[in-house]
């Protein structure tokens, strides 16, 4: 008892199909990804190497940011302390000790925000201080914070000292009495609107600390006609005080084995030396020591100042201590673990739709055509889930394309074939004579096989890109008139009308024999779709930068469900497949190949029972009129 046929599994032949298909298949990939080439592991390695990065550039801005605002409070630290010096030593050259202080260091303290102390040597308390401790003495640091001495300046607290070191608030004996100042007053009044009506210059009126009167700017009085020389007159104070430095000046100058020098009074009423040697160091260093003999009894003794925090509290900045040193470690840790953390949640979130979508792939070349995957979202992997899915469907439908492909070439080839068989064998049993009509019908076949095939190689020539065209400025008129006169035989044995209207000089890009092909393949439709005592009209004009080549009948139309399928290929009307009218079913599929090739377009449109009309549309050549 041989096999049954219609049990599945016992044909040899599908067997042996079977085990082809199975040795034909791709090997499943493989479940596990090695570690080394896991997407989570190096997502962790970029997230670790980014946060370590982060981490040290934080640090090296909070360091860099700490050294500036260490810079800026040291900054302004000093600036406090130049206030406070600058003051104080304005107050000491203005009197003879420091009993009335205290108001000027409070006054201080409450601006600066420091405590101030000021000691005298030799004095156990000090002689002021704007925050005192209820019961606790001021134990003063080694070094104070500056000293303060009108007679010796300390220039990098007050750069605008004059070169002997000498306040130049300190008058002393140069300091002019209120009739004095009064009189030089009213004098400079006089000059100063003298000066503005001559010279139309706007003049100031400054008071130096000895009260003497200055006209500003410098040197605007020499440049007008005004009586200056009176303002620079020495009043009998000035020329008291100038006799007795002058005596100074000379003694110190005599002890170094030096000449004498006289002194006079500047225009700010300063003493300075003139005349031979004035500007010999000894005579600059006697009249120094001059000035600070003669001032010792009318400044305030040298004091020491002592600048502080309120409540003696030092001013701290961030050290890298154990202690900090750990807080940093502990802070770097904590920014590492969470972004840890929040890099595997992304990352399990990122690698379980790719899981899902690799399982999906691996079905796929597996052979299920229906596999997909779900869409879970609208980011990059979500766009990558909808382009496999939409593969996939086309994967699919393309599968179903080539099996009815195949079919549909299996039906048209079979036809023919059996036809010549059938012929040929029935010659061979004597049934019909070996005759012309036979030789006859059997070269129609032959012909119609060669003709199916031909459209089948323009085909696949045009799937592949390999069709070539020759292209060349063509007449489109000429080759409506060509292809008409070649099928007027068929219209007319058809009982067709065939009429072409055409736009003169218009050209297009085209191969010429492919265009006559194209518009042969449309005429030749119509004329078998169209009933005898109808009409096929060729048109073509120009229009938008195209020519609009249209191919109508007058035969039964197209159903609107089927107008859509009307360039697939072995697309028929007649659901048997019949071969009454002729073709191969693959015209209309070539004409669209052709179009596109060309850089057009085809469409049709189709009323039942009215007729159709496919319309061809191809570029024109840049240099040909539109007419619209």
């Amino acid at each position: 008892m041989g096999p049954d046929p219609n049990r599945p599994g016992t044909d040899p032949a599908a067997k042996s199909r079977r085990t082809a298909r199975r040795r034909r298949r791709p090997k499943p990939l493989r479940r596990e990804v090695p570690l080394r080439r896991s997407l989570l592991l190096r997502l962790l390695a970029v997230s670790v190497i980014v946060s370590v990065c982060s981490v040290a550039a934080t640090a090296y801005v909070v360091v860099r940011m700490t050294a500036v605002a260490i810079r800026e409070e040291q900054g302004q630290a000093l600036a406090d302390d130049a206030k406070a010096y600058d003051a104080l030593l304005g107050y000491a050259a203005r009197h003879p000790d420091w009993s009335d202080v205290r108001g000027t260091v409070s006054a201080l303290a409450r601006r600066t925000g420091h405590r101030i102390v000021l000691t005298v040597r030799g004095q156990p308390r000090p002689v002021a201080d704007s925050d005192p401790e209820p019961g606790i003495p001021f134990r003063p640091p080694a070094k104070p914070t500056a000293v303060i001495d009108p007679l010796a300046v300390n220039p990098d607290l007050l750069p605008r000292a004059a070169g002997d070191r000498i306040d130049p608030r300190a008058a002393g004996p140069f300091l002019l009495p209120r009739d004095e100042r009064d009189d030089l007053g009213a004098l400079a009044g006089r000059l100063k609107t003298c000066v503005e009506r001559r010279t139309g210059v706007d003049v100031r009126i400054e008071r130096e600390p000895s009260g003497r009167p200055r006209l500003l700017p410098p040197g605007v009085s020499a440049t007008s006609a005004c009586p200056a020389a009176a303002l620079a007159e020495p009043t009998v104070t000035e020329r008291k005080a100038l006799a007795v430095l002058n005596t100074l000046v000379a003694t110190c100058l005599t002890h170094r084995g030096e000449s004498a020098v006289a002194l006079s009074l500047d225009a700010g009423g300063r003493p300075v030396a003139e005349g031979r040697g004035a500007g010999r160091p000894q005579v600059s260093s006697c009249v120094a020591s001059g000035r600070a003999e003669q001032l010792a009894p009318y400044v305030a003794p040298a004091a020491q100042l002592y600048v502080a925090s309120p409540g003696r509290a030092a001013t701290t900045f961030f050290a890298l201590s154990p202690a900090n040193k750990a807080r940093i470690a502990g802070g770097a840790a904590l920014v590492l673990l969470v972004t840890v953390a929040v890099t595997v949640l992304a990352g399990i979130r990122l690698v379980r739709p790719l899981r899902a979508l690799t399982a999906a792939v691996q079905r796929l070349a597996e052979g299920d055509a229906s596999a997909q995957v779900r869409v879970t979202g609208g980011d990059e992997i979500g766009r990558l889930s909808v382009a496999f899915n939409s593969m996939a469907g086309r994967r699919a439908e393309l599968e179903q394309l080539r099996k009815a492909m195949v079919s549909d070439v299996a039906h048209e080839l079979r036809t023919p074939l059996s036809n010549i068989r059938g012929w040929l064998e029935a010659a061979e049993d004597g049934v019909v004579d070996n005759d012309g009509n036979l030789l006859a019908s059997v070269l129609e076949e032959a012909l119609l096989l060669q003709h199916i095939i031909d459209d089948l190689r323009d085909l696949a020539a045009a799937d592949a890109g390999e069709l070539r065209l020759w292209k060349v400025p063509v007449q489109v008129a000429d080759v409506l008139a060509q292809t008409a006169n070649a099928h007027r035989a068929a219209a007319d044995a058809g009982g067709v009308t065939l009429t072409v209207t055409a736009d003169d000089g218009t050209l297009v890009d085209a191969d010429p024999v492919r265009l006559r092909q194209m518009a042969g393949n449309l005429v030749s439709n119509a004329i078998r779709h169209t009933p005898r005592g109808g009409t096929v009209t060729l048109h073509s004009r120009a229009a938008d930068g195209t020519v609009r080549i249209d191919v109508a009948d007058t035969g039964a139309g197209i159903a609107p469900d089927e107008l859509p399928h009307v360039f697939d290929r072995f697309w028929r009307a007649e659901k048997s497949r019949s071969r009454q009218t002729g073709g191969s079913g693959l015209g209309l599929s070539i004409v669209r190949k052709l179009a596109e090739t060309h850089g057009g377009t085809v469409t049709a449109r189709s009323t039942p029972g009215v007729g159709s009309v496919f319309r061809l549309t191809l570029p024109l050549l840049p240099e040909t009129g539109d007419d619209g």
